[in-house]
């Protein structure tokens, strides 16, 4: 190639990298134009349903444009979340999903989608801890002595879960693995309610449950709340304490729900849609009904919740690979 030639080309692409930034600015100012649909990988109802809805209803105002939420729920948020693995990666189609995406891309054996190569975190709307709670016949006030109660009773205490691959059961294999107790046994249940249900009823010793669903049950005596998997005591149950002030320290579990775009997604466009969701995540009433669901709203960039992202696969993979949890 000859010297002419080869600074031709040269001063070609020095003029394509001072345009491609305005041109990706332009195009996050201009995002959205049409539609934006958020595919929701679990049934209506939850937790993950209202927290969508209620950002998706605020980012439509914001943006003159239908933010439509999408429920594809079935084989634990993979079917959902291969949707959106699989999707032009323009910013019109996203995930508004939960921690069990991570979770699921280490317990599930065949999955549609590579959750760390295929996803592009955005934003994380809200957080919860989980709490931990035992039925009253249990003879226990706190964790340490839950700890020596389940060691002198080797198989035979059992917590329940919303089912297997959950995070409810991730989280009980966890605190079996971090607090060394063998004979700490997974009973899987079809749904929250019905777990919570069979600790209540004494079908099982204990339960890990988000705080809407199991505060009631604590609050009236049908369960006794042990301790909270955040890494300070929650401001709705001050209560609780926490597992490392019960003398578990390393054990944090969090169940937060969060935007994931197609990997691909450009950079101007997850910026913007994050800082658009930080706006709505600050209105009181978005904070107050949050607050009323035992939510804490979420805030961050995109690249911290990436670092987060990436934490969380690192973590649950470690954990499923160590309790031997894998689903077919």
């Amino acid at each position: 190639m000859s010297v002419p030639v080869r600074k031709a080309l040269f001063a070609v692409a020095v003029a394509i990298a001072a345009i491609w930034p305005a041109a990706a600015a332009a195009q996050a100012t201009a995002y959205p134009t049409k539609p934006v649909r958020l595919i929701n990988p679990f049934a209506p109802g939850g937790a993950v349903d209202i927290v969508g809805r209620a950002v998706a209803q605020e980012l439509a105002k914001q943006w003159g444009q239908p933010v439509i939420v999408d429920n594809r729920p079935g084989a634990g948020t993979t079917i959902g979340a291969g949707l959106v693995a699989r999707a032009t990666p323009d910013g019109y189609t996203m995930l508004v999903t939960s921690v069990s995406t991570t979770v699921a891309a280490s317990v599930y054996k065949n999955l549609p989608f590579d959750a760390a190569k295929d996803f592009a975190p955005v934003a994380i709307l809200a957080q919860t801890p989980l709490i931990f709670a035992v039925n009253p016949s249990v003879p226990a006030k706190t964790l340490q002595e839950f700890i020596g109660f389940a060691r002198g009773k080797p198989g035979g205490v059992s917590f329940s879960s919303a089912g297997a691959g959950t995070i409810t059961h991730l989280a009980g294999e966890f605190f079996k693995l971090t607090a060394k107790i063998d004979g700490f046994l997974h009973v899987p249940y079809k749904g929250g309610a019905p777990s919570i249900a069979a600790a209540t009823g004494g079908e099982v010793q204990a339960v890990f449950e988000q705080s809407l669903s199991i505060l009631p049950q604590a609050r009236t005596g049908k369960l006794r709340a042990i301790a909270v998997t955040s890494a300070k005591r929650a401001d709705f149950a001050p209560e609780i304490p926490t597992f490392a002030e019960s003398g578990v320290p390393g054990f944090e579990v969090i169940v937060w729900n969060a935007i994931l775009a197609p990997s691909g997604t450009p950079r101007a466009i997850i910026n913007r849609v994050n800082a658009d969701i930080n706006r709505v995540l600050q209105q009181p009433e978005i904070r107050e009904r949050f607050s009323s669901l035992g939510l804490a709203p979420g805030s961050g960039t995109a690249a911290a919740f990436s670092d987060f992202f990436r934490q969380e696969l690192a973590r649950w993979a470690r954990v499923s690979k160590e309790a031997g949890v894998k689903i077919e």
